[in-house]
């Protein structure tokens, strides 16, 4: 029997990626999102999309007992910088959101939910190196949010059975609009690189994050959705590819677009949540139990995206042309 994948918000980068992935192993895959249907160029006419509201509990109900999906990829939310705007919104769509469709997996018995978590549940007053167990002291609305996710998925697995999995990504970056995250300045080096020439970021040069390529951040969702239960020993799991500062991003860019002028321009607000977020990730218990182990450096990352950005920019150059 093939596996049916139900894939939440996804409209977005992640989502998008994520079912081409899916599809390309085999799986009957659906998407959903409150956004209208991507146009061709991004999504397969073949793909079956439904509109869903993720906050109206019984809109999650009906959807998922037509669908009877095995597996849920749980995406949808709001992200951290954008999520600031409007927390009271960003609360409504992370937090009941969540519930809702975790609680009519339960109902429907489905197999297996997977969650995507954040570096952003982490707060002030972290070590170097950043364990999967550590307190959590989130300064964003996202992060509260998707702190409760883990612990409602967690209290799911223990309280009900249902196969609750996650991973906290770090700052993800692929050839894309930026979505609105904190750590969107690294994603814009590049996009403004390209196509300006020049970008001034909104954070100190010496600010370091965790970040991924985004090839490796689908990868670790199917690979976690794929691990045997019985080699897991936890719900939610830290991945972890590379760290550099954002003058090292700086750096690795200028050497694939030869000129280009980056500077830095701290944001008040902004650059406290960045420094209240982990320096370098622990992901040992990932790669123990389910063979986590990133493909991409920064460098490999900045060689594949900058033909992908420039072919991306020249398809759709109105884009970009927004304020940051």
């Amino acid at each position: 029997m093939t596996t049916r994948c139900l894939v939440t918000g996804a409209g977005g980068q992640v989502g998008l990626d994520l079912i081409r992935v899916l599809r390309a192993r085999g799986f009957d895959v659906h998407g959903s999102d409150i956004a209208p249907r991507p146009g061709p160029a991004q999504l397969d006419d073949d793909v079956p999309w439904h509109s869903l509201d993720v906050t109206d509990a019984d809109a999650v109900e009906s959807l998922f007992s037509k669908v009877r999906p095995h597996r849920v990829f749980h995406l949808a939310a709001i992200l951290s910088a954008r999520g600031e705007e409007v927390p009271q919104r960003t609360y409504h769509v992370n937090q009941t959101g969540t519930v809702n469709v975790l609680e009519t997996c339960r109902k429907l018995e489905v197999e297996r939910v997977i969650f995507t978590s954040t570096i952003a549940v982490f707060g002030p007053g972290l070590p170097e190196l950043v364990p999967d167990d550590v307190p959590l002291q989130p300064t964003t609305m996202y992060g509260v949010t998707k702190v409760a996710g883990e612990m409602l998925g967690d209290y799911y697995w223990r309280r009900f059975g249902l196969d609750f999995r996650a991973v906290r990504f770090p700052g993800l970056i692929s050839a894309s609009l930026p979505g609105g995250g904190t750590s969107d300045y690294a994603l814009f080096m590049y996009t403004d690189g390209v196509r300006l020439g020049h970008y001034e970021a909104f954070c100190r040069a010496d600010t370091r994050i965790p970040l991924m390529y985004m090839p490796d951040g689908i990868r670790a969702l199917v690979e976690l959705s794929e691990a045997p239960r019985g080699s897991l020993r936890r719900s939610t799991y830290n991945i972890a590819a590379f760290s550099p500062t954002a003058e090292q991003i700086a750096a690795s860019v200028s050497t694939a677009i030869p000129g280009v002028k980056i500077t830095f321009a701290p944001d008040a607000h902004r650059q406290a949540i960045l420094d209240s977020w982990p320096r370098v990730l622990d992901d040992d218990n990932a790669r123990q139990d389910w063979g986590w182990q990133p493909e991409f450096t920064l460098d490999q990352m900045t060689e594949a995206l900058v033909p992908k950005i420039r072919a991306l920019i020249e398809q759709n150059p109105e884009l970009f042309e927004r304020d940051h």
